[in-house]
C-alpha cells in the first residue's frame, strides 16, 4: 500500500490488481496466492465491520481451483532437436539407427516409453505421413504427423533394418536385442547416451513434458491434449507455465467489479 500511495481504508480493485501482479513475479504458487487473497478478504470484511471502510473492495474476486506446474528443467525446442540430430549413427549399426528412431519419436511426438511398445508395423502410415498411437490405460489414441526426415528413416527401418532385427513373427514395430518387445534396456541405453549430448538431459518423462509445454506455446489447448493423448483437459492445463504473458489470462479467472 506504501508502494502505491494508498491505505487500508481507500485501497481501490484496480490497485490490488497491481499488488496480485507484484506477487506473482515472486514465482508464488496459485494455491498460496488464492490462500493470500482469502484471508485478505477477512481483514476487509472487519474493516468494513469496524467503519473503516464502506466496502470490500476485493470481495467479488475468486481465483477458480489451483493450478500445477510442470517440474522444472524443461528442454527447450531447440534442445529436444539436438538430442535427436546429435546422436550418430553408422551404416552398419543397425541398433543405433533404431535408435535415433525411438528418439525422433520421443522428441516429435511425445510418446511415453511404454507406448513405443505398443506400436506396430501397421500404425505407420508412410503414404500419408502419419502415425497411429493406440490407445493405452492411461492415455487415448491418436494418429500424430511424422516429420519428412522421420519418414525416409521408417522406410529405411521397415524395409531393410527391422527384418534384420526383428525375431520372424514379431507385430511389435521395435524389439529389444534379446528379440522382445520390452524395451527397457533399449530406453536405457539411449538413456545413457543422450546425457553425453546434453548434460541437462534426465530422462524421457522430461522429454515429454518438454514437448508437450512447448506444444501449449503453439497450439490451442485442446488440440496440445489431443496430440499428447490427455483423456481429461485438466492433464493437459498442468503443463501451462506461469508467465508474465499469461498475467492477464489469471486475471480473467476473477470476478471483475463492474
Amino acid at each position: 500500500m506504501n508502494k502505491y500511495g494508498t491505505t487500508k481504508e481507500n485501497i481501490d480493485y484496480k490497485t490490488f490488481l497491481k499488488y496480485v501482479e507484484e506477487i506473482k513475479k515472486t514465482g508464488i504458487k496459485i494455491r498460496t496466492l488464492k490462500t493470500y487473497i482469502g484471508n485478505l478478504k477477512i481483514y476487509f470484511n472487519y474493516l468494513q465491520e469496524k467503519n473503516y471502510r464502506a466496502d470490500n473492495p476485493i470481495t467479488n474476486i475468486n481465483i477458480k481451483g489451483t493450478v500445477k506446474t510442470v517440474l522444472g528443467n524443461l528442454l527447450t525446442a531447440d534442445e529436444l532437436e539436438d538430442l535427436y540430430y546429435s546422436y550418430e549413427t553408422k551404416d552398419n549399426d543397425l541398433a543405433r539407427k533404431r535408435n535415433k528412431i525411438i528418439i525422433g519419436l520421443l522428441v516429435y511426438q511425445g510418446l511415453q516409453s511404454k507406448e513405443l511398445q505398443y506400436l506396430k508395423e501397421e500404425h505407420v502410415e508412410l503414404y500419408k505421413g502419419k502415425i497411429q498411437i493406440p490407445e493405452s490405460k492411461k492415455t487415448n489414441g491418436r494418429t500424430l504427423e511424422l516429420k519428412p526426415w522421420q519418414l525416409m528413416e521408417l522406410m529405411e527401418y521397415l524395409q531393410k533394418i527391422r527384418p534384420q532385427i526383428t525375431p520372424k513373427g514379431e507385430e511389435s514395430l521395435f524389439t529389444s536385442s534379446y528379440g522382445n518387445s520390452n524395451l527397457s534396456n533399449v530406453l536405457k541405453k539411449i538413456s545413457e547416451e543422450l546425457k553425453l549430448i546434453n548434460y541437462n538431459y534426465q530422462n524421457a518423462i522430461q522429454i515429454r513434458n518438454s514437448v508437450i509445454v512447448n506444444w501449449l506455446k503453439q497450439h490451442k489447448l485442446r488440440k496440445a491434449q489431443y496430440m499428447a493423448g490427455h483423456r481429461y483437459i485438466s492433464s493437459t492445463e498442468r503443463y501451462r507455465q506461469d508467465n508474465l504473458e499469461e498475467l492477464h489470462e489469471m486475471v480473467n479467472t476473477f470476478h471483475p467489479i463492474q
